[in-house]
């Protein structure tokens, strides 16, 4: 479900533990359960004759009415002072409760999806004193590092076993941190992502959870030299140090498949009617039916009968959106959790197609809309009968009677839409009702997961109890949050497995999309930023996607460019997490905003001949071969803000897959160094099907046409071909003209 406005939020990550130094005395650790925060007063100049403003924002999930701000009486002048955390927040102001305003003395940027936001940062105090390193000066306030997720995890899958740690800094403050490991000095630690107020630095070792040991952290600047553990910061390492074992370090564990899956997204209403000749006609009802609001005419016939195309193109899991009893056609307003949808079919048909699905390697996950009900669901309507006699009462929350379904309804509603009545979690009757739901359907289809709309709405306490009744009938099913900013606090903590990896969408639009300005650094810094948010294991869990139900089509917000579109696709299956095709995108259809985004499946595009289901054909296959794309650690190698290219590997077992990306309208040259250990690489372009080597050293060299991007995986038993390799060249040149023998990419349109 759409939330407004669209984000991408990049808070830096709260904390509950910090030190201070103290020259001759030990810091103790802090007993608080709170980040601390800091005073931050926003201030606006609002329109005359204002009669409210409130505050929004990253702070208060967008609440319009949350935050009242204060005026200053004799001017135009409001203001509002926050306690908050140090981080990076978007915001805006709102006047007479729905005109939303930026502010015109803060930094405004787009978010990637239409809307501009303003930006702020909080910072510690003592951050008015500018970091530099060598000076022998240390932020102490900014250094952090909990023996808990994130900084440190134990991935039990990955390699045997790989414990991550890691320590935050203030950017450009220290000159080198090490690993302590039993008293002895170890490797440099690395960055891991950074932004204005954090660095993460990182470390990786193998470990299998059967030796015991302790560890810290020596930091250097200039001069001054310090270690830092349980005990804060000393001059000495002595005894602190944490002590870390198997049964005391943290670890999530996800279900393993979903790294290896491929995802398609139906909306069950504009996938299919079963009506080949209607759907292969571009005249037809079914394919002139455009920016509907009301019900096409999809249904489960439709999705079964194209069960073929779907084995074809090599996806491994559905998602559905709403598929239960509605009173509308996007189902978002649920009358029956119990009962298929009878626009759609039966539940015996649903229950039929799951287990075709299943056989066909393809699992299912549905969404679970907890948050509100429809006016029509069973419970509301006896409140409406009854009043305040009724037994459903505290099933939701009411203002009055009778109840007024109408605008400004007397009851809490989604986004206070009348037709949305939103359910309280805490009441039992609720609970027991809301659990029974996928106990029910694992009795009567195969299910694999759940996606949870509108899920940051619901409480944490509930969703507690959501996690153990799903695993309970499962430990293998999927749990999916729909979140649009960091959900880090719901998957470190249990209550879900995984996020809709929106804060991913928007950071390729900015770089892909019509109105994205965000450069290749950018980029690479906000992919590692939204990675780092999360533990390794919780990354490959991603239900990463370009484009959804809730948002514009890819194609349309590349302006209508293919190869644009392609450099997206690209990325998403390249990058860490699930990639997830929303149906419709893999033929080229294109889709402004809802409903035109929900059009109906143009069957019409599907032939051999189309250029976009063949990439995309691509893509997948290259995705489902590569252990590497599936499973692989991100390490950016190259980014070239003038050239516009980029380049990362995914790393795994000494093996490397590639992404090279070229946004600009020239042909690049690009050059860098392939990741340490991974040299000697035989590589195949999974769109093209040519095979080629680096040059030696480890250096990889190629020309790539404009507006392209390669995605390369390691040669898997392929004929024998002509590996094609770059000799040196003269870099100096001005222009990246083809040297004999270098490998030129064609084609970025695919």
């Amino acid at each position: 479900m759409l939330i407004f406005p669209l984000l991408l939020a990049n808070p830096a990550r709260l904390s509950p533990l910090r030190f201070g130094f103290k020259e001759r005395k030990l810091a103790k650790k802090s007993t608080l359960n709170q980040p601390e925060t800091f005073s931050k007063t926003f201030t606006f100049s609002a329109p005359e004759n204002s009669k409210t403003v409130s505050l929004a924002g990253t702070f208060n999930n967008w609440n319009a009415t949350a935050m009242p701000m204060n005026h200053v009486s004799g001017t135009t002048i409001w203001r509002l002072t926050l306690q908050l955390p140090a981080g990076e927040y978007q915001y805006k102001f709102v006047v007479n409760g729905s005109q939303w305003m930026t502010d015109p003395k803060a930094i405004n940027q787009s978010d990637g999806s239409g809307n501009v936001n303003s930006i702020t940062w909080v910072f510690p105090p003592d951050y008015k004193t500018p970091a530099e390193i060598g000076d022998g000066k240390i932020t102490y306030s900014a250094i952090e590092h909990k023996p808990e997720l994130p900084y440190l995890n134990w991935d039990r899958s990955y390699e045997g076993g790989l414990l991550q740690v890691e320590l935050r800094l203030r950017p450009n403050d220290v000159q080198s941190v090490w690993f302590i490991k039993n008293g002895q000095v170890g490797k440099s630690m690395s960055v891991l992502s950074t932004d204005p107020v954090y660095q993460y630095d990182v470390i990786r070792l193998p470990w299998h959870g059967d030796k015991p040991f302790r560890y810290g952290f020596k930091i250097q600047d200039g001069a001054t030299v310090r270690y830092f553990g349980p005990e804060g910061f000393t001059r000495q390492l002595g005894k602190n140090q944490f002590d870390l074992s198997k049964d005391t370090v943290p670890s999530l564990n996800p279900p393993h498949w979903v790294q290896h899956t491929i995802f398609y997204q139906i909306f069950p209403d504009r996938f299919s009617n079963n009506n080949p000749a209607e759907e292969d006609s571009p005249d037809s009802k079914w394919n002139q039916t455009k920016a509907l609001f009301g019900y096409a005419g999809g249904n489960i016939a439709g999705m079964e009968s194209h069960l073929d195309y779907l084995k074809s193109l090599g996806i491994s899991g559905i998602y559905f959106n709403p598929i239960f009893k509605s009173t509308v056609y996007h189902g978002y307003e649920t009358s029956d959790y119990l009962q298929i949808d009878p626009h759609y079919g039966s539940n015996e048909e649903f229950a039929d197609l799951t287990l075709r699905l299943k056989s066909a390697g393809i699992r299912t996950v549905l969404d679970g809309v907890f948050n509100h009900t429809s006016t029509k669901f069973f419970a509301f309507q006896d409140v409406v009968k009854h009043g305040e006699a009724s037994p459903y009462l505290h099933w939701y929350t009411f203002y009055g009677f009778p109840v007024q379904i109408k605008n400004n309804p007397n009851y809490k509603a989604w986004d206070n839409y009348p037709s949305m009545p939103k359910l309280n979690h805490h009441n039992p009757g609720v609970i027991h009702y809301l659990l029974n739901v996928p106990s029910f359907w694992n009795q009567h289809a195969s299910i694999a997961g759940w996606r949870l709309d509108a899920a940051q709405e619901v409480s944490n306490q509930f969703w507690r109890k959501f996690h153990h009744q799903v695993k309970s009938i499962n430990p293998n099913d999927w749990i999916v949050g729909e979140d649009w900013g960091d959900s880090s606090s719901y998957l470190n903590n249990n209550l879900w497995d995984s996020v809709m990896n929106y804060p991913f969408l928007f950071a390729v639009w900015n770089f892909v999309g019509q109105k994205g300005s965000a450069s290749p650094s950018v980029l690479a810094n906000t992919l590692m930023q939204v990675y780092g948010w999360y533990t390794p294991q919780s990354d490959r869990n991603m239900m990463n996607l370009i484009d959804s139900h809730d948002t514009i089509r890819i194609l349309t917000e590349c302006g209508g460019d293919s190869a644009l579109r392609n450099i997206a696709a690209t990325l998403e299956f390249a990058w860490v997490g699930a990639p997830t095709i929303y149906y419709g995108d893999e033929l080229g259809m294109a889709g402004g905003k809802d409903p035109d985004n929900r059009n109906p499946m143009e069957w019409y595009l599907d032939h051999k001949g189309n250029p976009t289901l063949a990439f995309y054909k691509s893509l997948i296959k290259a995705r489902n071969a590569s252990p590497e794309l599936q499973m692989g650690r991100p390490e950016f190698l190259l980014t070239n803000d003038k050239a516009q290219t980029l380049a990362f590997a995914r790393i795994y077992q000494k093996k490397a897959a590639l992404c090279i990306v070229n946004r600009s309208n020239q042909e690049q040259l690009l050059q860098f160094k392939l990741p340490e250990n991974i040299q000697n690489i035989v590589l195949e372009d999974a769109i093209s099907g040519k095979s080629f080597q680096e040059i030696p050293g480890g250096t990889w060299r190629s020309i790539i046409a404009p507006k392209t991007a390669m995605l390369l995986v390691p040669e898997k038993e392929l004929e024998p071909r002509l590996l094609i390799l770059s000799p040196r060249v003269n870099t100096n040149r001005k222009s990246p003209s083809l040297p004999s023998g270098t490998l030129r990419i064609q084609d970025g349109g695919h």
